[in-house]
């Protein structure tokens, strides 16, 4: 496990900012989050894009970059805390969420983010990932997915789409890929939206968004792999793009398409595509991200496919809902105040009240 560290030293200046995490106390620029470390991804990687939206982001953001902490885990991805002016861990393969838990717990002053690929997020990491969701952390996880391994040369991942050939399978792969929305949603994430790599408002959008919302804040970043999975998404850059991306905005009907030609409708339990010409307006449904049932935001979720037909960005869900290092700094405050631990005391606390000698 690698800790990133600045020469940063946080003061208490008296200002603060998203979720009481402490503001800077003037206007910020991009090169303030910028390292002196050469950033090592392959040429045309959509990391790029990603670390510059964030940069951008951040000096936007407004919070101070001794309260800002980064953790990542294995990947590509991995990389991206050696690359912003803040703290940062470069921790274990698929335990991030775990790390940043306890980060969450300790530190309310800070604005702690989990870096992850679609490797290390959903295969070793799965089972992390959805109790940090189900807990309501209060953290930010963003999740580059490139459907590929990366970092360890092109096998197949848990996001690789039904029959993809890689060096892991030759013969195609024969596994159904994760739904990533769905699962976060399943897991009742109380925050889950997605975006594009190329897309930098729209991801700027999502990513403010993210970070307001107090409690675990899941972004799916649909991203390119030049060299082991060129043109995965393509589909959603080209001309016609417009016709597969399906962009969400609370309060609005959702209409895609160059000339909102496509629209979104109610059908038996579930959402499809139909075009807007064929259905009244009052069918089209309005997204609204902040209802506290998830059975629309995960509809919305099952309308994205293997095949980029179509693929829903944007803020599915929005909810607020206690947090879990809220509860926890709650329960140990609340047991102090009953009973003070004092220095000798580590050894009852160990014991506990139920003890037996044996002989």
């Amino acid at each position: 496990m690698t800790i990133v560290e600045t020469s940063l030293v946080g003061t208490d200046l008296g200002l603060t900012g998203l979720s009481g995490v402490p503001a800077a106390a003037g206007p910020q620029k991009v090169k303030d989050f910028t390292t002196d470390q050469e950033v090592r991804w392959c040429p045309g990687c959509g990391d790029y894009v990603i670390l510059a939206t964030v940069r951008g982001f951040l000096a936007e953001l407004g919070l101070r970059r001794e309260n800002l902490m980064f953790v990542s885990g294995i990947g590509c991805s991995s990389r991206f805390p050696y690359y912003l002016e803040a703290y940062g861990i470069h921790s274990i393969h698929g335990r991030a969420p775990a790390i940043a838990t306890g980060l969450a717990v300790t530190r309310p002053d800070l604005s702690v983010w989990v870096v992850t690929g679609d490797g290390d997020a959903l295969s070793i990491g799965g089972n992390h990932l959805i109790h940090a969701l189900r807990r309501n952390v209060n953290m930010t996880i963003l999740l580059f997915n490139n459907r590929i391994y990366g970092l360890t040369k092109g096998q197949y991942s848990p996001t690789s789409e039904q029959g993809k050939v890689t060096k892991s399978t030759p013969m195609g792969s024969v596994d159904h890929p994760f739904n990533t929305l769905s699962i976060a949603l399943g897991a009742e994430a109380t925050f889950a939206a997605r975006a594009l790599d190329s897309d930098r408002a729209g991801l700027t959008e999502v990513l403010r968004a993210a970070a307001e919302h107090r409690g675990t804040s899941f972004v799916e970043i649909l991203q390119d792999c030049p060299i082991f999975n060129d043109g995965s998404f393509d589909a959603l850059r080209r001309d016609n793009a417009a016709a597969h991306l399906v962009p969400l905005h609370h309060g609005k009907p959702i209409r895609f398409g160059a000339d909102d030609d496509f629209a979104v409708v109610r059908s038996g339990f579930g959402l499809e595509v139909t075009r807007t010409d064929a259905v009244p307006e009052s069918d089209i449904v309005v997204h609204d991200a902040y209802t506290d049932t998830p059975e629309s935001a995960y509809a919305l979720s099952r309308l994205s496919d293997q095949a980029l037909d179509h693929v829903v960005t944007g803020v599915f869900r929005s909810v607020s809902r206690p947090t879990y290092d809220d509860g926890v700094r709650a329960q140990t405050a609340q047991a102090h105040e009953r009973k003070p631990i004092e220095q000798d005391s580590l050894q009852s606390l160990l014991s506990g009240p139920e003890t037996w000698t044996v002989s």
